[in-house]
């Protein structure tokens, strides 16, 4: 490593996102929403492949005890094989805006999916956050978002950590016994030189890692949102994180050229050592 960093993909994307460690396939995948393009870098070979898309896509997550995936389009949630490559609709939550498209996912320990919408042509509020059960069930929980972003889990599965990036701020929710999520507070709210936080992922010892977008960093703050440490790195826009290798020990962070000024590492794949471990990522149970 070097500087605290190495890059592993000079991917160029335009606007990478979702990271998200696969151990049973030893590899990361992650995506880039504005080419419409899904990407997976083997662990053990450093081998990269793609996967064009019909749609701008905002994150993979595994399923259990099955080989295909399910991932977010603009058009709702999805089945993705990946060979032979087919697509199928499961849920298309938002028929009634047509112009959102989903935006970060993550999968809480009971398999359940949490994922978000946004506007996708300017800033208007209409972002909302939603549940969907592996028996299919569809929910909303919350509304009024700009920009939705990083769906993140403590890991005694007390709170859910979720993000309204147009307004700056994170929130912290209670879980509910039923799973649902109430008493929405604001746990940090991003300063003027901070950008804007965007992706989000905990670690084992309750720490809340976000990357910053417009701020040129990842950081990591503790479970009452005080800032702990940052590491700079050489793309403006930095997009999510997540925790992978095979010992957790590694966070994987992304980033975008969109919107930049044109360092030559925007829009790469990042990798640094955080110090600490994160949590296996739970499947999809549906």
């Amino acid at each position: 490593m070097r500087d605290d960093y190495a890059i592993l993909v000079e991917a160029a994307n335009r606007l990478g996102e979702g990271p998200a460690w696969m151990r049973r396939h030893d590899a990361l995948f992650w995506v880039d929403i504005v080419a419409q393009r899904l990407w997976r870098r083997a662990a053990s070979t450093g081998e990269v492949a793609h996967w064009d898309m019909p749609a701008p896509i905002g994150w993979i997550v595994e399923r259990a005890g099955r080989d295909d995936f399910l991932i977010g389009l603009k058009s709702g949630v999805a089945a993705l094989d990946l060979d032979p490559f087919a697509i199928h609709p499961v849920a298309a939550p938002e028929p009634d805006r047509p112009g959102n498209r989903l935006n970060d996912a993550k999968v809480d320990a009971a398999g359940r999916l949490w994922f978000g919408s946004k506007d996708d042509v300017g800033d208007a509020p209409s972002g909302a956050l939603y549940r969907l059960d592996p028996d299919g069930a569809l929910s909303r929980h919350d509304d009024g978002y700009i920009v939705t972003n990083g769906p993140a889990f403590s890991p005694d599965g007390r709170f859910l950590y979720h993000n309204d990036s147009g307004r700056g701020l994170v929130y912290r929710y209670a879980r509910d016994d039923d799973g649902g999520i109430s008493d929405r507070q604001v746990l940090i709210t991003f300063e003027g030189d901070w950008g804007y936080p965007d992706g989000m992922t905990t670690d084992a010892e309750g720490g809340l890692w976000i990357a910053h977008w417009a701020g040129s960093r990842v950081s990591r703050f503790d479970p009452d949102g005080r800032l702990i440490r940052s590491w700079a790195l050489p793309a403006r826009n930095i997009t999510s994180c997540a925790f992978g290798g095979e010992a957790l020990d590694r966070l994987f962070v992304t980033s975008a050229s969109l919107d930049s000024p044109g360092s030559p590492a925007d829009g790469a794949l990042f990798e640094i050592d955080p110090g600490v471990r994160g949590l296996p990522a739970t499947p999809y149970g549906g």
